[in-house]
C-alpha cells in the first residue's frame, strides 16, 4: 500500500512539472496590446489624472496582455480633434466629453449640456445605460461616420456659472459679456446675450488674463485651481444649468477594439465601472478640499448664482431645444427619451431623498460656535 501510494505521488508530481514545463513557454509567448491614447485635458488637470487612473486599472487587471498609454491633449491633436483622430485610427482611444463633439450633431451636446429635465449626472448616467442613451448615441456616431466605441462614465458634480472679473446679479449683465463655454450652453448663453467663445480648456486662463474674454466657466474646485484661475480673476458664481448633468467618455477605436479577445474586452468595461465610482469618490475630497484652498489661501470670491439667473437659464434653455428638435432628428429623439426617463427617476429621487441641507446646517451652519 505505502509502495502504491509512493508510485501515485511521483506520477501525479511528475505530470504537474510536465504540465509547468509546457504552460511556461506559452506564459513567454504572451504579447502585450498597446493602445495609445490621448486626453483632451493638461497634463496637470485633475480630468488628465481620471484618465490616468482609468488606464492603470485596465493595465493592472489584463497582467501585461493590455497597455492603455495616455497622452495630455495637444500631443497627437487638439483636444477638440480627438474623436476624428480616433475614428482615424490616429489615435487607439481617448478620454474626454461627448458634448465637445457637438460641432458635428447637436444632439450630442444632450449628454451633458442643459438641465436634464432635473436629473443630477449620476442619473443621466442610469439614463445612458438603462433608459436607452447608449444606443442612441452608438446611432448618432454611425449617422456622422465615426467609427467608434464609446464608453460614459464618472458623473461630473454640478459645475459653477464660472469666474468673473466682477460678480453679477442679474441676467441683464450678462448682455454683451465675452463669455467662455461649450456645447449647447454655447445656444444658452447667446440666447441670454453674451457673446460666447468656446475655448478648449488649455486655452480658458491665458484669454481670460488677455481679456480676450470677460468671464469663463470650466468645471470644478480642482480643475480650476490648478488651471489658474484664481491668479486672473477673483470672482467665482456657484451653481447654474448649463452643464448640471455631465460626464465623461472613454473612446476606442472600433477596429482596435473589436480585435480585442473578450476577456480584455470585458476588463476594459468593467475598469470604466471601476472608475466612474471611484472618480466619484475622489471628486467629492479633492474638490472639496481645493474648494477651501481657493477660499482661504487664494481669497477668491464665492457667491451663488442668483435664482433670477438659474430661472432666465431655464428659459433660454427652452428656446433653443425648441430651434433644435425642427433641425435635427436626433435632437427630439434624445429629448423625448431623457424627458421620460426624468419623469419617473425624478420623482422617485426628489421623494426618497432626505434634505441633506438640513442636517449639515444643524451641526456646521451660520449660528454654531
Amino acid at each position: 500500500m505505502t509502495q502504491a501510494k509512493s508510485s501515485r505521488r511521483n506520477l501525479l508530481k511528475g505530470a504537474a512539472v510536465a504540465g509547468a514545463a509546457m504552460s511556461a513557454p506559452m506564459v513567454a509567448m504572451a504579447q502585450t496590446t498597446t493602445f495609445r491614447f490621448q486626453s483632451t485635458w493638461p497634463a496637470k488637470d485633475i480630468f488628465h489624472e481620471y484618465a490616468n487612473d482609468f488606464a492603470k486599472k485596465v493595465n493592472d487587471m489584463a497582467g501585461g496582455r493590455l497597455k492603455i498609454e495616455v497622452l495630455p491633449s495637444g500631443a497627437v491633436v487638439p483636444a477638440f480633434q480627438l474623436l476624428e483622430a480616433v475614428n482615424k485610427g490616429t489615435l487607439d482611444g481617448g478620454h474626454g466629453v461627448v458634448a465637445y463633439h457637438y460641432g458635428k450633431n447637436s444632439a450630442l451636446a444632450l449628454w451633458g449640456s442643459g438641465p436634464a429635465f432635473g436629473m443630477d449626472p449620476n442619473m443621466v448616467l442610469s439614463w445612458h445605460y438603462y433608459g436607452g442613451g447608449k444606443a442612441m448615441l452608438e446611432e448618432i456616431y454611425k449617422s456622422i461616420g465615426m467609427d467608434v466605441v464609446s464608453f460614459l462614465y464618472g458623473p461630473m458634480p454640478t459645475q459653477p456659472l464660472g469666474w468673473f472679473k466682477k460678480p453679477i446679479s442679474n441676467v441683464a449683465q450678462m448682455k454683451g459679456l465675452k463669455y467662455r463655454t461649450v456645447g449647447l450652453a454655447v445656444d444658452v448663453f447667446t440666447e441670454l446675450g453674451a457673446a460666447v467663445n468656446p475655448l478648449p480648456g488649455g486655452e480658458i486662463v491665458p484669454a481670460l488674463d488677455r481679456g480676450l474674454i470677460d468671464a469663463a466657466e470650466f468645471n470644478n474646485a480642482s480643475s480650476d485651481r490648478v488651471l489658474g484661475f484664481p491668479d486672473v480673476a477673483k470672482n467665482c458664481m456657484l451653481q447654474s444649468f448649463h452643464q448640471s448633468g455631465e460626464q465623461f467618455e472613454i473612446l476606442f477605436n472600433k477596429g482596435k477594439y473589436d480585435a480585442l479577445p473578450a476577456e480584455l474586452k470585458s476588463i476594459v468595461n468593467y475598469a470604466v465601472q471601476a472608475a466612474s465610482a471611484d472618480m466619484s469618490w475622489k471628486a467629492i475630497d479633492r474638490n472639496s478640499k481645493d474648494y477651501i484652498e481657493l477660499k482661504t489661501k487664494d481669497k477668491v470670491n464665492f457667491y451663488k448664482t442668483p435664482d433670477s439667473i438659474l430661472r432666465a437659464q431655464l428659459d433660454a434653455w427652452d428656446k433653443v431645444i425648441e430651434a433644435k428638435a425642427k433641425d435635427n432628428p436626433f435632437f427630439p429623439k434624445v429629448l423625448a427619451s431623457q424627458k421620460d426617463y426624468a419623469r419617473r427617476a425624478g420623482q422617485w429621487q426628489n421623494d426618497y431623498m432626505v434634505d441633506f441641507k438640513m442636517a449639515w446646517n444643524r451641526y456646521f451652519g451660520a449660528k454654531k460656535a
